[in-house]
């Protein structure tokens, strides 16, 4: 069996980010699956990082990423808030009902 190379990390990555994107366009409608989606952008740009630091033999890649995850649980749980709170007010979570930004 012959040994990962960065362009397979990077096809992986790249394709991870191809399913985010398409998956943002195809559904327009679930909060809950854009949030998702976006998370998932955010972990392929992260695999990339983590590939590019292990070849190129430093850290600073790596470092960077555990800012990226630090930052994205932070937002993902107030996405999730501004979700629950949504949900209790409106009754849906639909993006086509959620369009006015009444006070």
């Amino acid at each position: 069996m012959e040994p990962l190379v960065l362009s397979d990390f990077l096809t992986l990555g790249a394709g991870l980010f191809c399913i985010s994107v398409a998956g943002i366009f195809l559904n327009r409608k679930n909060l809950i699956i854009l949030l998702m989606c976006i998370e998932l952008m955010l972990l392929a740009v992260n695999m990339n990082f983590i590939a590019f630091s292990h070849f190129n033999g430093d850290i600073q890649g790596q470092v960077f990423v555990f800012f990226i995850l630090t930052v994205a649980a932070a937002e993902s749980a107030i996405g999730l808030a501004i979700l629950v709170v949504l949900f209790r007010n409106r009754q849906t979570i639909n993006v086509e009902d959620l369009n006015s930004m009444k006070g």
